[in-house]
């Protein structure tokens, strides 16, 4: 990469670390300019999340802790870099939507979703070097489906692009065919709301400039 992002004033020899193995989160700081290499997160996601599940924690906050729990392992195993951290679930009803268990999972997933609206929560968290103990911001968008026949959805959860994702879609995929309309942040539905991170970013990297 020749170029880094205009809208953070990215220190020299500064690189982010992506504590997640999800390839569109790479692809999406490719896409933005920021520099940084992966260290995925130690499996601590599916005992939190259950956890905080249990103890009926708001969503928003629930990503917001998972975010940061991810970001705080790997900035253990990272001392002094800066690390990044994301989480995203799908709400109905009050329902969190996680990943599906299996193909099954998946095709409830997608019957509940169908002709419906939904809310993605993705959140981010900032952990050790500049950030400190570390921060964590969230966003949310609206996305409406339309009406899903059950062929489709078996046809769909077939070629395996579910089974990774929250909600058991992919926007930037096969899915896309699904969506009827995005009222928000794209790139939060994606996994990774890229303005919210630039903000946070100068939070840490600028703190005398207004985020």
């Amino acid at each position: 990469m020749t170029h880094l992002t205009p809208f953070v004033p990215w220190p020299a020899g500064l690189r982010l670390v992506l504590a997640s193995r999800s390839p569109r989160r790479a692809q999406l700081l490719e896409t933005a300019g920021i520099l940084f290499r992966v260290q995925p997160a130690p499996d601590v996601e599916e005992v939190l999340a259950a956890r905080l599940q249990a103890e009926r924690v708001h969503p928003a906050r629930y990503t917001e802790l998972l975010a940061h729990a991810k970001a705080k392992e790997v900035a253990e195993l990272c001392p002094g870099e800066l690390v990044l951290g994301a989480d995203t679930i799908v709400l109905l009803d009050g329902d969190v939507l996680e990943k599906p268990r299996d193909r099954a999972d998946a095709v409830r997933l997608l019957t509940r979703l169908s002709g419906r609206t939904h809310t993605v929560i993705s959140a981010i968290a900032l952990v050790g070097g500049p950030a400190g103990g570390g921060l964590a911001v969230h966003e949310r968008t609206e996305v409406d489906f339309i009406h899903l026949d059950r062929a489709w959805i078996e046809a769909y959860v077939a070629t395996g692009e579910p089974m990774d994702k929250a909600g058991a879609y992919g926007i930037q995929g096969y899915g896309a065919l699904m969506v009827a309309g995005v009222r928000g942040c794209y790139f939060n539905v994606m996994g990774l709301p890229l303005a919210r991170l630039g903000a946070l970013l100068r939070t840490v990297l600028a703190p005398e400039e207004p985020a």
